[in-house]
């Protein structure tokens, strides 16, 4: 489901499938949007579950489960639409199965200006999902991309919670929030993070750089803001 330049929509009740190996079948994306609320749905697909590109503002995610697929992302950003900010993003009440990441924010870089704020991911049930909180602002899907590298992405990430988020992660790296040194990310909130890594390799980690913020109630891995 593609939904480009909609105003005040509700989806619900949807089950959509795609293979797991499927590339670009992200399950809904949304581009230029406004009042957006999918509720009570099961995405299944080999991209991601939910994307939220620029111009993405006051969506609501409500009882969504995902899985296969690459996550709920706000993203990527940073390519077009420098002018489209992603505002006011709420997603709540979900759960991954076997998914290859949770709750991603990703932006390129090098980048053009943008802005992604006031986005709130809670209540959240992870089960055998990699990468359950990353955000990556060197983004390359291609993994061919060793200049970006050393280029930093101008997309402005601030005003984002992760609050009780708990289950079992299949990567070690359970929250792993890369920011841009150019612009780092301000105000990441940690509220009540329970996730367990049982691979091998010991517990589960946290990793964080360019990144201003705060940690409280539970932190497990160990708070790294």
């Amino acid at each position: 489901m593609y939904l480009f330049a909609c105003h005040n929509m509700n989806i619900s009740h949807v089950i959509l499938t795609a293979p797991g190996n499927s590339p670009n079948t992200d399950g809904i994306h949304i581009g230029s949007s406004t009042k957006i609320k999918i509720v009570h749905a099961k995405i299944h697909t080999g991209d991601d579950c939910v994307s939220m590109v620029a111009g993405s503002q006051d969506i609501d995610i409500f009882d969504v489960v995902c899985g296969p697929g690459h996550g709920i992302s706000v993203g990527s950003l940073g390519r077009t639409h420098e002018t489209e900010y992603v505002t006011g993003i709420h997603v709540r009440n979900c759960t991954f199965i076997g998914a290859e990441n949770g709750l991603r924010i990703k932006t390129w870089a090098p980048s053009l200006y943008s802005l992604a704020s006031d986005i709130i991911f809670e209540n959240i049930d992870i089960k055998n999902t990699g990468n359950p909180i990353i955000i990556d602002q060197q983004y390359c899907p291609s993994g061919s991309c060793k200049l970006q590298n050393m280029l930093s992405s101008e997309v402005q990430i601030k005003d984002v919670t992760f609050k009780n988020i708990k289950g079992i992660s299949n990567t070690k790296v359970a929250v792993n929030i890369q920011c841009s040194p150019t612009l780092p990310c301000k105000n990441v909130r940690l509220v009540d993070i329970d996730l367990s890594y049982r691979g091998r390799g010991g517990q589960a980690r946290s990793l964080c750089s360019h990144v201003t913020g705060s940690s409280s109630g539970k932190q497990k891995p160990g708070g790294c803001i």
